[in-house]
């Protein structure tokens, strides 16, 4: 039975469900894009400001199926953020998309989506969890592919959806394997009942989470399930791409913490090992396949794998400190790949995005301010002092030094200093003294260019004065 606090937990997803109704409902009667940017703005926003409304009532579980606690939460701001974000650079992006076409049925996508990514951050039960797994993963479908006059736009979703059906599966089958086996499909049982069985059905157990480890993988797109991120990232619009770096990543990552924490997974040593292969592989393969990338958004795709390796270096070192470090990390880099995004959705064309290095040659010289939060965006990825990248780095290192993961802690510092090339090549291409054919947009949005900045100042305030989110992260676990 739902009970009043249920309700008032589940108070910002249920603005997020009314949200969309109501523009669903706008939509219907009069087609006005404006009208349906600002009513997803105001549904989005309104959503956080329910999040810090319910924080003080936390914890509060609604039977084995969601638990709203700080963790969730904030986990759940950072999803609304995001998505606020990205429907500021997605009105840019579509508004002048091939004028004769329909743009609001975007925006109820965008919304779904973001109901889904809210909705796994909470979930503390296989069947919510993957109940919005699949409300984001049908979102995205379309969303990758809605600039369909694009050569690669359709290509980018139809692979998702054929690839995230295949996650999917293995993640059935995997929970279907941990059900039969312990007859539970809550995390927090799941720690209780693993404990009582022999060392065949401890066998079975392990199986199912290395199959749920697998679809895990995929929407985090770790090394060896990582070779779809490019192609998506490139033929999905910039606020897309984004999105799914930052959202769709971002809750799955979240559900991949409380999972292991509330089921204590952290004590397989087996699965433990697998997952300090996959960080190795996923920093090493992510830098190298960026060595060559001209494509600014193939880069980021590549770079994001090893980034989502060196997340792991936390992951592993286990509960506590591990957490902490994880979503300071995950919080550095949101904003820093959400700038990114903007960045090219700011000066590219509706039709033909800046996505070649050659793009962006001598754009210190033509448009230096932009120049130089890119430049401040790139040098976060990379790792360079007083940018939030490298207190999130710093962070993950004391983390994996700190329980003894000095391989992996090696290993996340040789690859950062492959990864500080490709970064450096697009910061040299834009002092190029002569180049940029690409005809950035004289008359850049200013509300994009205001957000941007702010991302920017973001950026370099983490790095110079990370302690009050280092105490915020602490206060979550």
């Amino acid at each position: 039975m739902i009970t009043g606090p249920d309700i008032q937990s589940l108070l910002p997803m249920e603005i997020i469900a009314g949200g969309m109704l109501f523009t669903m409902v706008g939509i219907a009667l009069k087609r006005n894009h404006i009208l349906t940017v600002i009513c997803t703005l105001t549904t989005l926003a309104a959503a956080f400001l329910s999040v810090l409304f319910i924080w003080p009532t936390t914890p509060h579980a609604i039977g084995d199926l969601f638990l709203i606690d700080r963790f969730g939460c904030y986990f759940q701001a950072l999803v609304l953020l995001s998505a606020f974000v990205v429907t500021l650079f997605s009105q840019i992006s579509l508004k002048n998309f091939f004028p004769e076409k329909r743009k609001e049925e975007y925006y109820l996508l965008l919304l779904l989506a973001t109901l889904g990514g809210a909705t796994m951050v909470i979930s503390t039960h296989f069947i919510s969890f993957f109940v919005g797994l699949e409300i984001l993963n049908i979102s995205l479908y379309t969303l990758i592919s809605y600039y369909r006059e694009r050569p690669k736009a359709i290509e980018a979703g139809l692979k998702y959806l054929i690839l995230a059906a295949m996650s999917s599966a293995f993640l059935l089958f995997g929970m279907a394997l941990i059900y039969a086996l312990t007859g539970t499909l809550s995390f927090q049982d799941l720690a209780a009942t693993a404990l009582r069985h022999d060392s065949l059905s401890m066998t079975i157990l392990i199986a199912g989470i290395g199959l749920m480890i697998t679809g895990m993988g995929f929407k985090l797109a770790l090394v060896p399930f990582h070779m779809w991120a490019p192609d998506i990232y490139e033929g999905a619009s910039s606020p897309i791409s984004g999105f799914i770096a930052t959202v769709s990543k971002g809750a799955m990552l979240a559900v991949l913490l409380r999972f292991f924490t509330m089921a204590d997974l952290y004590d397989y040593k087996q699965i433990m090992l697998v997952f300090t292969v996959i960080a190795i592989l996923s920093m090493l393969t992510g830098n190298l396949l960026a060595l060559r990338q001209n494509n600014i958004k193939r880069m980021l795709a590549y770079s994001s794998i090893a980034h989502f390796g060196y997340l792991l270096v936390a992951f592993t070192a286990g509960k506590g400190i591990g957490t902490r470090a994880a979503t300071f990390y995950l919080t550095a880099y949101i904003i820093t790949i959400l700038a990114a995004f903007s960045l090219i959705t700011l000066i590219s064309r509706s039709d033909n995005e800046a996505t070649d290095i050659d793009d962006y040659a001598s754009l210190f010289w033509k448009k230096p301010v932009l120049a130089t939060l890119f430049s401040i965006i790139l040098l976060s990825l990379a790792g360079i002092p007083l940018t939030a990248g490298f207190m999130g780095k710093f962070y993950l290192l004391a983390a994996g030094v700190g329980q003894g993961n000095w391989l992996l802690a090696f290993t996340l510092v040789v690859s950062s200093v492959i990864g500080l090339y490709y970064y450096l090549r697009f910061i040299f291409a834009m002092m190029r003294p002569n180049g940029q054919n690409f005809p950035i947009d004289s008359h850049p949005s200013l509300t994009g260019l205001m957000i941007l900045s702010l991302l920017g100042v973001a950026v370099i305030w983490l790095g110079v004065f990370p302690v009050w989110l280092v105490s915020l992260v602490s206060s979550l676990t």
